[in-house]
């Protein structure tokens, strides 16, 4: 089994991890709504400083990237909506009431969303090792809500916070929909919206946005936190599908939790290590999993980015290729067995 996508995703939870109690502390100079259009903002500007890079270093293949259709608006704007205003909004809001360390821990949830929604609504395949491990860290978010100092659960910040990781949930799985697409030009027309529309709103509202140098780090932030997190994300949506994506993002929440003691303090006592041990253990039984079986493809002919190296591309070329390409190719009707994801071409029942 390609284990590629599994380093896509650790990059990407690592990277939104840290971002997240960072930006928790920037939130004292900034609101809510400003803050969740800055960090898009600040994704566009370092993948679109990284496009021109590239374009100014090398010319990219034609067939290099496999662009975006009018086939996939629905899916891109879906994405844009739920995971591009609507999730980090809520987050914003639930930051104010709760702590950098329980929101991080928190996010484990978008696993959680995202598997449910990927298995009920868009059929992806699961069993019982990735159920069990998404009781466990729904378990421990369950645990992070209580209050030992006032003897009650604090539902009003985390119940926020659980809204933004269904609304990543249904982003995670929109955008697994086009994830053959290139990743890089999907978070580039993603951030620029979820960037613009939060920062217009405010605006047009007679909002006012502080400008200083707070509005440096939050687009700094941005850019590695929401920016290159999502490249990576994007990447490893394709290779291993939606909801084991989702689960495995659950070590951002530890990065993050590391991050708020170290740099904001912040302690929850006794409450931690029940949660924290939850969510470890269902971290683990994703990344330990093995799942292969007898399986069919039907002859089938697309493009879609891919590489020689994966199984299922072995196809020949007028003229010499390798890494990361898209083209029109055919799959002849196979019959094998080998461990195995649900990816662009596992997506069969069970």
């Amino acid at each position: 089994m390609d284990r590629r996508p599994v380093l896509f995703v650790i990059t990407a939870a690592t990277l939104y991890g840290v971002g997240l109690p960072l930006t928790k502390a920037l939130l004292k100079d900034i609101s809510p709504v400003a803050m969740a259009g800055l960090l898009y903002c600040g994704a566009f500007l370092g993948l679109g400083l990284y496009y021109a890079l590239v374009l100014a270093t090398r010319k990219r293949m034609k067939d290099a990237d496999h662009q975006l259709a009018r086939k996939d608006i629905p899916w891109l704007a879906g994405s844009v909506l739920t995971g591009g205003f609507l999730a980090p909004v809520l987050l914003m809001l639930g930051l104010n009431l709760a702590t950098g360390f329980s929101a991080s821990l928190l996010s484990n949830l978008e696993g959680v969303t995202t598997a449910i929604i990927a298995v009920f609504v868009f059929r992806e395949s699961t069993g019982k090792r990735l159920w069990l491990a998404l009781a466990c860290m729904t378990l421990g978010a369950v645990v992070l809500s209580w209050n030992g100092g006032e003897g009650k659960f604090e539902l009003a910040g985390p119940v926020l916070i659980v809204l933004s990781m269904v609304c990543w949930g249904f982003d995670n799985n929109f955008t697994r929909q086009i994830a053959d697409r290139d990743p890089l030009q999907i978070a580039l027309v993603k951030s620029l919206v979820a960037g613009t529309l939060p920062i217009l709103i405010i605006l047009l509202a007679g909002g006012a946005i502080p400008w200083d140098i707070t509005i440096v780090y939050a687009l700094v932030v941005g850019a590695f936190g929401y920016g290159a997190s999502l490249v990576f994300f994007i990447l490893a949506l394709k290779g291993i599908g939606a909801s084991r994506t989702g689960a495995l993002f659950g070590l951002a929440p530890f990065v993050g939790a590391v991050v708020s003691l170290l740099v904001l303090h912040e302690w929850l006592g006794w409450v931690m290590l029940p949660a924290a041990g939850l969510m470890a253990l269902g971290a683990w039984l994703i990344v330990a999993e093995t799942h292969h079986h007898e399986h069919r493809h039907d002859a089938v002919e697309h493009a879609h980015i891919h590489t020689h190296d994966d199984g299922h591309h072995a196809h020949p070329h007028d003229e010499k290729v390798s890494g990361t390409h898209a083209h029109d190719h055919a799959h002849a009707d196979v019959t094998h067995d080998h461990g195995h994801y649900p990816d662009d071409h596992h997506r069969h029942g069970h």
